[in-house]
């Protein structure tokens, strides 16, 4: 019997969590699953049935449909990957008791089960924009890809730093889904960086995550650029919630497992 590495051990517990969480997420009930997949049809609809009841149908010079498809799919993807990997911990405590699995693991598999779901949902996007006819043309497939690349990053680094605080400060997770409406409203997801007064766009330009946005939206449509993006401003960020987030856990992963 071949004795297995380390690696290949942990490799296998992801795949079985990854396994664990999918089925958990699609046997949680009909409408559990047909809002996992229709909630982002839904905020497209309301934000663009506002936009034409204000501004009228051609007032940007992109389409607004894939430009909030393309922006919510990606919020939602870093929402969701923050906010179900923040109790990972908690909620999988009884697999501690298997040394094989480490608590690390379970919000590596949550990240794997949100990419897994956003990839589909952007497969269900190009598809009902084929066959609508909407100008669905990437200006730049690569840095679009790596601008998700980034936002997966920055999200499981966040994720991470916030899931072992919430082990020792339960109002962690209350605080980060209210904080979520409002980031909502500031990650330039409905809007670009250069509509908003320059004032406004000093404060919101603070925030890591407009960076990301305007980083997609603006290698996706022809007709915006990423001027407002300070790669090192995400950098900056990433790597630290990843420094700090890796630097507790490694020292309290044994309290984390007992706690």
């Amino acid at each position: 019997m071949v004795k297995r590495n380390a690696w290949r051990i942990q490799k296998s517990v992801i795949i079985a969590l990854f396994f664990r969480e999918l089925n958990m997420r699609f046997s949680s009930g009909r409408m559990g699953l047909f809002w996992t997949f229709f909630e982002p049809f839904f905020q497209i609809l309301i934000f663009v049935l506002i936009k034409i009841a204000l501004f009228g149908k051609n007032s940007s010079d992109f389409d607004f449909a894939v430009f909030l498809a393309l922006n919510f799919t990606a919020f939602n993807l870093f929402k969701n990957i923050v906010l179900k990997s923040i109790n990972a911990f908690k909620a999988n405590k009884a697999l501690f008791l298997y040394k094989q699995v480490k608590p690390i693991d379970t919000i590596i598999a949550r990240v794997m089960v949100e990419i897994f779901i956003t990839v589909i949902i952007i497969i269900i996007f190009l598809a009902i924009g084929l066959y609508f006819n909407f100008n669905i043309a990437i200006k730049d497939i690569s840095m679009v890809t790596f601008g998700f690349l980034l936002l997966i990053t920055f999200s499981f680094s966040l994720a991470l730093f916030l899931s072992v605080l919430n082990i020792f400060m339960d109002s962690v997770s209350k605080l980060v889904g209210f904080s979520m409406t409002a980031l909502m409203f500031g990650s330039a997801i409905f809007y670009t960086i250069d509509m908003l007064p320059l004032k406004v766009q000093t404060i919101l330009l603070y925030n890591p995550l407009i960076h990301l946005m305007e980083m997609i939206h603006g290698f996706y449509f022809l007709t915006l650029d990423d001027t407002y993006v300070n790669y090192n401003y995400i950098l900056l960020w990433t790597f630290s919630f990843l420094y700090i987030g890796l630097w507790f856990y490694i020292k309290l992963e044994k309290r984390i497992i007992s706690t």
